[in-house]
């Protein structure tokens, strides 16, 4: 009988240890985070399009989130909305708009993280230009946040995809890495086929490299098309050696249960509604 209540009251001890640890490995402590945005399309247009052969195999192999669906009409919007936690206003592709709101940025720099935001075609560090060729700041949020372009050496941290190679391969590559392509690799201004080439020349080496061993990369759509709701499912994907293979996540989520998985995977206060969306769980190994 002494037995049985010593036993009865260790595994009342024990039990609680193993819920904490269960919620601290919910998402992984990543060491790399890449988020690669695509332009307006919905899941159908990508998901099972013979013009993506590279995001299918993708799919396949990895993770989809089927319910994965925007925030908002049209692009700016949703990219605001994914590293803030809310749209802050913000109801068009406007250029000259800024915002005074917390964002990721804020949050990784005060845990002693890096980032950095990679568009194509951007001229230059710090180029605050509303296009170039097919560079389009609309696709770039951090360019919108008062406390990043007022400080010349935070806004520096925008850079051309170009160096991206560089950084990967000289493992400078930094905690978090929001991607832009230009607006014909996006797909926005030209064929699904053309970003499905793009992805492959992009996400193949990123995914063969040492430094993504302990990462993920995420594909996301901004939005799904006009005519369709806002909230529609897009294609979205989890990729890397971190994610069950041949899986997919059920529930409904959106931008903010991506920004929402961010910041659990280190421990980040959670922005705006993020703190009301669940994280994007139950998919890692």
């Amino acid at each position: 009988m002494k037995r049985a209540l010593v036993i009865v009251m260790l595994l009342a001890l024990l039990a609680p240890l193993g819920g904490a640890s269960a919620k601290r490995i919910a998402v992984p402590q990543f060491d790399h985070v890449v988020v690669i945005v695509i332009e307006n399309k919905a899941r159908k247009d990508v998901i099972g399009n013979p013009d993506a052969p590279y995001f299918n195999a993708l799919a396949t192999k990895y993770v989809t989130l089927p319910r994965y669906g925007g925030i908002a009409h049209p692009s700016l919007p949703n990219y605001i909305a994914l590293v803030s936690g809310g749209t802050q206003g913000i109801h068009d592709d406007c250029t000259s708009c800024i915002v005074s709101a917390k964002n990721l940025a804020d949050s990784l720099e005060r845990a002693h993280l890096t980032w950095k935001s990679y568009a194509e075609g951007l001229p230059h560090r710090g180029f605050t230009g509303a296009t170039a060729g097919l560079y389009a700041k609309r696709h770039v949020p951090f360019l919108y946040f008062r406390d990043i372009v007022s400080k010349p050496t935070r806004l520096r941290r925008v850079v051309p995809l170009s160096e991206f190679g560089r950084d990967l391969r000289a493992d400078r590559l930094p905690s978090f890495a929001f991607v832009t392509p230009n607006v014909c690799h996006d797909m926005h201004d030209c064929s699904v086929r053309t970003g499905d080439r793009w992805l492959r020349g992009f996400v193949g080496p990123l995914l063969r490299s040492p430094a993504m061993a302990n990462g993920v990369v995420f594909v996301v759509a901004d939005e799904p098309r006009f005519s369709s709701p806002a909230n529609a499912p897009v294609p979205a994907l989890a990729v890397g050696p971190l994610v069950v293979p041949h899986s997919y996540y059920g529930p409904a989520t959106s931008h903010y249960g991506l920004l929402r998985t961010i910041e659990d995977a280190w421990g980040l206060p959670r922005l705006g509604r993020s703190a009301r969306a669940k994280p994007i769980a139950a998919i890692w190994r």
